[in-house]
């Protein structure tokens, strides 16, 4: 076997054994969830003017402020986070995803999720895992050129962002992300 191989074998094992343990390895405590989740809100409204509008008619805001996400071949992300109502958290969430294809490296993210609907929101809560395109899509919101939104062509029931610190970024997608209610 090459010594290219079995490093690939095994950096691909550490990231499987990593995202298999991460909810245990990682967990923030709610403090912390809760000071990322303010701080996180605060960075979505310094980066598009209509994120204010949007969060004020949402019924639930999902919140996961630091998605690591990394990849050598294989990709996975891991991320803690909050569901707000009325602005208060009600429970704490993990996302896990995975992903293959040619990749390398590793970003730190963050993901907000607005569900619109009060339908939207109880789908979401009454569910025991929430799997991204399987259980529902997510419109990610892309700005274009601009800070501004149109909230006023926005329809769909589930909408979200995705943002590093250096602002929003383009052409991500929710897609394969597992969404599980965390036991706090």
């Amino acid at each position: 076997m090459h010594y290219t191989t079995l490093f690939q074998l095994l950096a691909r094992a550490a990231l499987w054994l990593i995202l298999l343990m991460g909810q245990a390895a990682w967990a923030d405590s709610k403090a912390v969830i809760d000071a990322g989740t303010s701080r996180a809100l605060v960075e979505l409204l310094e980066h598009s003017d209509g994120a204010g509008e949007l969060l004020d008619k949402a019924a639930g805001v999902l919140v996961f402020h630091d998605v690591v996400k990394m990849g050598f071949g294989v990709g996975g992300q891991y991320g803690e986070g909050e569901l707000l109502i009325d602005g208060a958290p009600v429970a704490y969430y993990s996302t896990v995803g995975a992903s293959f294809g040619l990749q390398i490296g590793a970003q730190i993210k963050t993901e907000v999720i607005l569900f619109m609907t009060p339908e939207a929101l109880k789908s979401f809560r009454e569910s025991q895992g929430w799997e991204v395109g399987v259980d529902t899509s997510v419109a990610v919101i892309n700005l274009g050129g601009g800070k501004d939104i149109n909230t006023r062509n926005i329809k769909e029931p589930v909408i979200g962002f995705i943002f590093s610190n250096k602002g929003l970024m383009y052409n991500l997608t929710f897609e394969g992300s597992k969404i599980t209610r965390l036991a706090r």
